[in-house]
């Protein structure tokens, strides 16, 4: 009897997902809000890691004023002792910077469960990232409340064709800070 239930146990934890969160970003500079949504997605969403995944361009935004190499050292600084957030570059090793090519990458390995993190900004022209459709159906889509961007990104053709299950607007008390404003100044 005790030799089945070890057995059971062990099929249920090789049958168990392993809940990954990815954040991706040029991370130009990297900060506070990235970290405190990347806090909360762990924890409300039981995540075990989040990957920051850092882009050397957005393909909707101009060149990042910041090399990539100091980029990702800035946001492995920020993220301190929080090691359950991994800084990557994955363009290389996958061959292309667009985040379904990074989402199919990391599902490869079947045991992974993938959350996108994303602000609520992100959702409002999620409509014209490359295969949104798809990156839809293969992860779990988390938007992040963002001062100013709530009622649009509600009203957004993503979050209106979209089945809500796939896709969760995550309210939190927000940190009001983007990349662009620290770069102004």
């Amino acid at each position: 009897m005790k030799l089945l239930a070890t057995v059971k146990l062990e099929n249920k934890l090789k049958s168990e997902k392993i809940k990954i969160g990815i954040l991706g970003g040029t991370f130009d500079p990297a900060h506070k809000g990235h970290l405190e949504i990347s806090k909360q997605a762990k924890k409300r969403f039981e995540l075990r890691n989040i990957v920051w995944a850092i882009t050397k361009k957005n393909p909707f935004k101009s060149e990042s004023k910041s090399n990539l190499k100091s980029r990702m050292q800035f946001a492995k600084k920020l993220i301190g002792k929080n090691d359950y957030i991994k800084v990557k570059f994955y363009e290389e090793k996958i061959g292309s910077n667009r985040t379904i090519d990074l989402i199919k990458h990391l599902s490869k390995e079947k045991k992974n469960e993938i959350y996108f993190i994303m602000g609520a900004d992100n959702l409002i022209n999620f409509h014209k990232w490359f295969k949104w459709k798809s990156i839809i159906k293969k992860c779990n889509i988390l938007v992040f409340d963002r001062q100013g961007y709530k009622a649009k990104s509600l009203k957004s053709v993503t979050f209106t064709v979209t089945n809500k299950k796939s896709l969760t607007f995550v309210n939190f008390n927000k940190v009001n800070i983007s990349s662009s404003q620290l770069r102004k100044v």
